[in-house]
């Protein structure tokens, strides 16, 4: 029998990475490419749901011939299969192309919105969700925007859809009548379904004013929802009636990637959305109350569960440094070695790293370096852009432990794990074991686990997941180093408290612009 190979790819905020591997696991070929993130104006982020498809093209096709380079046969491929951002839709016309930008997380322009909904004070909400609070995040929230300013989708939107099945749509040839999402990324929605049930709730959807038929039906990532046709099996070197599964969310994969297989195990993804997520085996009513700030979503396999507190520019904000900021041609490794140098707490400087917006009561917080001196240079620096992510953290996992989940290991998965620097400062930030896995970016390799799993070659999907779920390195935290960033953690938050007003004085300035 010939090699079986499996492809997958993650289309996430700042790139879309394409891999092949193979049916022992290993990764055979992989390329990844810059996304185009806009900034039309203050508070909104947008993207273009067409360039995500033309980037899986040209990374599809970029790894078909290196295969070929190899004297690897890219006709073995036997699925496609991918992941996106869970917060984050497109409205799509009867054909399923763009009728609107793509909006995610990074967009606060529905924050009044989100106010509005809060304002009536439902039970429904984290009854059946399991997120009490309306957030600005939310994919239902920017639905409604659509509804309310777009003329486009107005006059010609037939569904809403996520960027990893828009490009799955079209890479099927499918229309917006055969529109879908998966279960764990229908959850990414935040409103609208039944978190338990893995369905759309009438009640809310009703209530939020969205019409039902904008929604796409719910399937299984492993399902396989069409098949390559021949002009994009031209376009990609792919076979001709290549089964195309129905995708995932980011954050579900990666978790899997990383071994988080049962509840009561905690991750830090370190992505640009830097995301600090616990397992559970379902609602947790502590942890879904009003104020807590905590989201709650369904994984990937059938009846799993999670809790994620957030930092929207986490992983931005060091690309933000690093390019912006620093300037120049380095690395993060560089960065990182300047910032081990620099003692616990950065010598007394602070960052904000509230780039694109506040939370809560804090909707008018902007980023901001403080504390700074004639002494500060740009290793402190460095150093203080990562500890302000421990430092949302921080506050997230008190969250979590006063609601009693044991947090004396983390699991740190995706691009920010390979930063050792960062995963020390991490464990004496939060106080818990640190390991990075062998497999650090676990969402392709997952997705092409269930591609696998899709077509019939591996019949235990757990089990395979297990198999590559390996430590790599551990980090154990510095007591005294986690004693001293509690006592920055509490007076950080006092400064912060205290500046809402000249937040707010900040946000009336750049009207003046």
């Amino acid at each position: 029998m010939s090699e079986r190979y499996y492809l997958g790819f993650d289309a996430g905020t700042q790139s879309v990475k394409v891999a092949v591997y193979n049916g022992e696991g290993e990764c055979v070929s992989q390329v990844s490419h810059p996304t185009t993130i806009r900034y039309p104006e203050p508070r909104c982020v947008e993207m273009d749901p067409d360039e995500y498809f033309r980037l899986t093209i040209q990374g599809i096709r970029e790894c078909t011939e290196d295969m070929l380079s190899k004297g690897l046969d890219p006709m073995g491929i036997r699925s496609v299969m991918g992941d996106g951002i869970i917060c984050g839709i497109t409205g799509v016309d009867e054909n399923g192309d763009s009728v609107t930008p793509y909006i995610n997380y990074l967009d606060s322009r529905t924050q009044e919105d989100a106010d509005r909904v809060n304002a009536m004070n439902l039970d429904v909400w984290g009854e059946e969700t399991g997120n009490a609070d309306a957030s600005c995040m939310f994919p239902a929230m920017f639905a409604r925007w659509f509804l309310e300013n777009s003329d486009d989708f107005r006059e010609r939107g037939c569904k809403f859809v996520h960027n990893a099945p828009y490009i799955l749509m079209h890479l099927a040839g499918l229309k917006a009548s055969d529109a879908f999402i998966d279960q764990g990324t229908m959850s990414g929605w935040g409103l609208g379904y039944r978190v338990l049930d893995k369905r759309w709730s009438q009640e809310q959807l009703d209530i939020l004013g969205i019409d039902p038929g904008f929604m796409p039906r719910i399937v299984k990532p492993w399902d396989v929802i069409g098949h390559i046709p021949s002009d994009i099996a031209e376009a990609t070197g792919l076979r001709v009636g290549t089964p195309v599964c129905g995708g995932a969310g980011d954050t579900m994969q990666s978790m899997l990637g990383c071994g988080v297989f049962r509840p009561g195990m905690a991750v830090d993804v370190a992505g640009t959305c830097a995301m600090f997520c616990v397992s559970t085996d379902g609602i947790i009513p502590k942890l879904s109350s009003h104020g807590t700030g905590l989201i709650f979503n369904s994984g990937s396999l059938d009846d799993s569960y999670f809790y994620w507190g957030f930092i929207r520019t986490g992983g931005l904000s060091l690309r933000w440094f690093k390019d912006s900021v620093y300037g120049g041609d380095v690395g993060y490794d560089e960065l990182s070695r300047g910032a081990a140098q620099v003692p616990a707490g950065s010598r007394g400087v602070t960052f904000l790293p509230y780039l694109t917006g506040g939370y809560g009561d804090m909707m008018d917080a902007s980023g901001a370096f403080l504390n700074m001196t004639l002494d500060t240079d740009r290793s402190a620096l460095w150093r203080s852009v990562l500890e302000a992510i421990g430092y949302d953290y921080m506050g997230v996992t008190d969250e979590y432990r006063d609601a009693g989940v044991d947090l004396s290991r983390i699991t740190i998965t995706e691009g920010g794990s390979a930063d050792d620097v960062w995963n020390q400062i991490k464990s004496d930030m939060i106080g818990s074991e640190a390991v990075v896995m062998k497999t650090r970016g676990g969402a392709v390799m997952t997705d092409c686990a269930m591609g696998a799993y899709a077509v019939g070659d591996e019949e235990d999907l757990l089990a395979v997941l297990e198999r590559s779920a390996e430590v790599d390195r551990t980090f154990q935290p510095d007591e005294r180093n986690t004693d001293l960033y509690r006592r920055f953690y509490d007076e950080r938050m006092s400064v912060v408290k205290g500046m809402k007003g000249v937040f707010h004085t900040l946000k009336g300035m750049n009207r003046l612009r």
